[in-house]
């Protein structure tokens, strides 16, 4: 979950009350957010040139890093996080935001070129009016785009944000895609203009900036935005121009975002807009801007109205296992900043329109409003208790139960640790040579799910099989006393274009034996041992009742020591003895016998 690092002072002042740190890191827990760490910027700079730590001087701004949700876009600020807590504490009623009130004809435009759908087809605008900028917020400002980039805009792949001081820029504005070489003008802390190919060249060897060129580099044409003097505001998504760059000085600021995802670009327009508008002369306010689409349509930014959903206090009541009140429900949710009354068009159940704001893009079902409600109730605080059901019967309140494949790994996992072996847990990503080379296996390209820029060479792909992990795990304790038996129950990814993320997860259980003997019959025996826990007798070669093993030829294993596992027909899983190669490749000297089954078969 993304962190953010704020300073403990400023908060303080911003929810008008001093905490002590543990009373912080209870309020913390009680909203569903954790502190996480607790420094100075000293501290922070020390350890990233990994210098000696120091003693903090008392004058040392002290630092929490705070570790959210990843969908609550409205709190990777100081401004949303404070906003957030006091409307929790009840410090500030939930802040209503709307649009100023101006007629479209005097409403800022920004026309839309055909092109632009060539490479970056959607853009939303709004207007700050009246913005007080000190240092404090001025980088607050700027580190929430930092953050939105990093976060929902996926590196500014989904969504780039541009701000620019808007007395500096005269409107009507165009959104244009153009050539590279017929783009020019001077970025961001430059002196000097440059083409845009021009700066496709000079950026690749920035080491913030070089990181975005893929997006655009290898199109024909790139987006651009220019005033009604053709100065450029910005390349999206490289790099603003230097002629609108927003100062201290800035009263009025203009935000565009261009997006290849209008329903992301709009989240975070309304998150920006929202954070900052309690600087505006006219609190939470913001100035609406007209986009006018190639095909003549017209939508008005930002969209601050309400979405409203329809809750019943059953459902909520029933989810989290306790008995509450409507108005119970109407004040827990309040507390979350969601504005909720009760429903009047049905009157068999009571019921709630829960009208959601633009800072909360994270409600999307009745499941997200109660869990709001858990959150305000606090979860030390639901009890295992009979409640009564929409249908009036009573039930205990944990009544959640386990996932039909997590029970069966549960207890297969008990059956496996009673007979002496003991489990493992090993990383899921893994090398791709590990995966397949040092197994003796061939890479075919249409099993594993790669990595994409990888940080290590140990993390390239996610496992096909729990075999490298457990071998891994013996020959870093070679030097135990033998025999090592162990087991893992675990998921393996393949790919899997009949599924829409294009991958699967499967459940496996594998297990090890490694002795001064290979201890093939003691891998054999536990295969027989689960299918018997399974109810699943043995049965005769072609006989789809029960399951019975054949001869396999898998390069991970010995020639002639090594058998399939066939149940209902289907080849579930492979045993016996590990070939010397592939214990060689993992520096292992005793011999081993393993076994790899799919454990979703038996459901």
């Amino acid at each position: 979950m993304p962190t953010i690092s704020v300073g403990r002072d400023r908060l303080f002042a911003a929810l008008g009350k001093t905490y002590t740190q543990e009373e912080f890191e209870d309020l913390c827990f009680s909203f569903g957010i954790e502190l996480d760490d607790v420094t100075t910027e000293k501290a922070i700079v020390r350890k990233e040139k990994h210098l000696d730590e120091e003693e903090a001087d008392e004058d040392e701004e002290v630092i929490y890093k705070i570790e959210i949700p990843a969908n609550r876009y409205d709190l990777l600020c100081l401004e949303g996080l404070a906003q957030a807590l006091r409307v929790f504490c009840g410090f500030q009623e939930i802040p209503t935001y709307r649009l100023s009130n101006i007629s479209k004809d005097a409403m800022l435009k920004m026309h839309v070129k055909p092109e632009t759908s060539l490479i970056r087809p959607f853009v939303v605008c709004a207007v700050l009016r009246g913005v007080t900028f000190d240092k404090i917020r001025y980088n607050s400002f700027i580190d929430l785009q930092d953050k939105l980039h990093q976060n929902i805009c996926r590196r500014r792949t989904l969504v780039a944000i541009g701000t620019h001081d808007l007395d500096k820029l005269q409107g009507p504005f165009t959104y244009e895609a153009l050539p590279p070489s017929s783009i020019n003008f001077t970025p961001l802390k430059q002196e000097r203009n440059f083409t845009a190919d021009e700066l496709m060249e000079f950026y690749k060897s920035d080491l913030k900036l070089k990181k975005f060129l893929h997006i655009i580099e290898d199109s024909s044409v790139f987006p651009v935005l220019y005033d009604s003097k053709r100065t450029v505001l910005s390349l999206p998504p490289i790099i603003n121009g230097a002629h609108s760059a927003i100062t201290l000085e800035t009263k009025n600021v203009f935000i565009e975002c261009t997006a290849t995802d209008l329903t992301k670009a709009k989240i975070v327009l309304n998150t920006m807009v929202t954070a900052f508008s309690e600087y505006c002369e006219n609190k939470f306010v913001i100035e609406p801007v007209e986009v006018i689409s190639s095909d003549g349509k017209s939508n008005i930014y930002p969209d601050l109205s309400l979405y409203n959903m329809e809750v019943s206090l059953s459902y909520i009541n029933g989810l989290i296992g306790v008995s509450l009140e409507a108005e119970e429900v109407t004040k827990y949710l309040n507390r979350m900043q969601l504005h909720a009354k009760q429903s009047t068009s049905n009157n068999e159940q009571c019921s709630f329109i829960v009208s959601v704001p633009p800072t909360r893009s994270d409600v999307l079902h009745p499941c997200d409003v109660m869990e709001d409600v858990a959150i305000a109730y606090g979860f030390n605080a639901i009890k295992d208790k009979a409640v009564v059901d929409n249908k009036g019967s009573k039930r205990l309140a944990a009544s959640l139960t386990l996932l039909p494949l997590n029970e069966l790994s549960d207890l297969i996992r008990k059956e496996v640790a009673l007979v002496g072996f003991t489990e493992v847990l090993t990383f899921i990503l893994c090398s791709i040579k590990e995966n397949f080379a040092l197994l003796n296996r061939k890479d075919d390209k249409s099993k594993a799910v790669i990595i994409g820029n990888p940080r290590s060479s140990d993390f390239e792909a996610v496992r096909t099989s729990l075999m490298p992990g457990i071998l891994k795990t013996v020959a870093h304790n070679k030097d135990h006393p033998k025999p090592i038996k162990i087991f893992e129950m675990g998921d393996v990814a393949v790919l899997d274009d009949q599924k829409d993320v294009g991958a699967k997860n499967l459940r496996q259980l594998a297990a090890l034996y490694c002795g001064a003997n290979a201890g093939f019959e003691i891998i054999h025996g536990l295969v027989d041992r689960i299918m018997e826990k399974n109810g699943v007798a043995f049965a005769s070669p072609g006989d789809k009742s029960g399951y019975y093993i054949e001869r396999s030829d898998e390069p991970e294993f010995l020639a002639g020591r090594q058998a399939r596992i066939i149940y209902k027909g289907k080849h579930i899983g492979t045993f016996g003895i590990v070939h010397p190669e592939v214990l060689n490749n993992f520096d292992i000297p005793d011999p081993c016998s393993f076994v790899e089954l799919d454990i979703e078969s038996f459901l």
